[in-house]
């Protein structure tokens, strides 16, 4: 529903470079059209503990997040889930495989936001489709079996999504935001918080420790109406390497730091690997060795790569799409439709054909 401005008269003091206000859904409409239901709550929260004992090094498997770095099509999004979910199923004793289901894209200067902001890849801003479409699609993606990992951006949107959530991340731009901080130390699931574009890890390890911390801040209740939101802290928060400026840091020396550093500032010594980003030079070909010679935290050394179906990059065409774009809007992406095959090499982790340096004592 449209509220005001756009061609109204505006206050000579607020508001000056508002063009228009459009009603938000509260998040408790949503929900009752669309809600969780029963069994696929009991999902998602075995989906947690499952990420949250890896975590803490109880599970032997290794978490893999795989996933299309966006979702814009979501009939694309269900072709790969159900492929993923049947690779899933026949390696759940080695892996615990996650499907990276990304709605929000930080950007650092312009570009497509996502499908919650934009879901007709037309600058229309219809967030209010786009949270329709986003949570009926995770819905979908847990009647298949799997948990979903999604980055939080905007502070409101996890009312209308994070019930479907197994892991959350942060993304490099914003783990330095005391908003995200808080907005960690509120949610319901496992947070990755990543080290910066440049590469410093200090601000990731911070913002760990931040988000530990009880936190009040304001925000929206189920209603939509302003509030005071009270957390406990997250205790489940961990550090992911992305690398930056170019270079990759999940080589030993870098692992090693990056463990020493979480050690000194007394939280515990876990951590993600992104196969992505910085730590392939963004070629969806390099991706498939970086999970061969990480650092040595075996039990809580996991790995989060993009992987589309199809190679290469989706234009953002406006309008309704003749079937399935298997295509990432924003980075090339590994060929899978074929079967979606996880490499060996996350196999050979589990079964003890680590590198030496990963086979020495982990650090509970």
């Amino acid at each position: 529903m449209f509220i005001g401005m756009e061609g109204a008269k505006r206050d000579g003091v607020r508001d000056q470079r508002i063009a228009k206000i459009v009603e938000l859904a509260p998040p408790q409409r949503l929900l009752a059209e669309l809600p969780l239901g029963e069994e696929r709550g009991k999902a998602v929260v075995r989906g947690r503990e499952e990420v949250r004992d890896v975590l803490q090094g109880k599970d032997p498997r290794l978490m893999v997040v795989v996933g299309p770095c966006s979702v814009h099509d979501p009939k694309a999004a269900m072709e790969y889930a159900t492929k993923l979910s049947a690779t899933a199923r026949n390696l759940r004793e080695e892996l615990l495989v996650v499907m990276r289901v990304y709605f929000e894209k930080p950007r650092t200067t312009t570009g497509w936001k996502g499908l919650i902001n934009d879901p007709h890849l037309d600058e229309s801003g219809d967030v209010n489709a786009g949270l329709r479409i986003a949570r009926k699609l995770l819905l979908e993606v847990l009647d298949t079996g799997l948990p979903i990992g999604c980055e939080f951006l905007d502070p409101i949107t996890p009312q209308y999504i994070a019930d479907c959530v197994g892991w959350g991340a942060i993304g490099a731009r914003t783990s330095e935001s005391q908003t995200h901080r808080q907005l960690a130390s509120g949610l319901s699931m496992p947070i990755g918080f990543k080290n910066r574009t440049d590469g410093n890890i200090q601000i990731a390890v911070d913002a760990v420790r931040a988000a530990a911390a009880s936190h009040a801040f304001a925000g929206i209740d189920d209603a939509g109406m302003p509030a005071i939101l009270h957390t406990t802290g997250n205790p489940d928060c961990h550090l992911i390497l992305r690398g930056g400026h170019g270079e990759p840091n999940y080589y030993p020396p870098e692992v090693e730091d990056a463990l020493v550093t979480l050690g000194v500032a007394g939280l515990p010594e876990r951590l993600v690997i992104d196969a992505s980003h910085d730590n392939s030079g963004k070629d969806p070909v390099l991706r498939r060795g970086r999970h061969r010679r990480p650092g040595r935290r075996r039990q809580q050394s996991d790995r989060r790569r993009d992987a589309g179906v199809i190679p290469g990059r989706g234009a953002p065409e406006p309008g309704p799409r003749r079937g399935a774009d298997l295509r990432a809007v924003d980075h090339r992406c590994l060929h899978r439709l074929g079967g979606h095959r996880l490499r060996p090499g996350a196999l050979r982790l589990r079964r003890g054909g680590a590198p030496r340096f990963m086979r020495s004592a982990t650090r509970r």
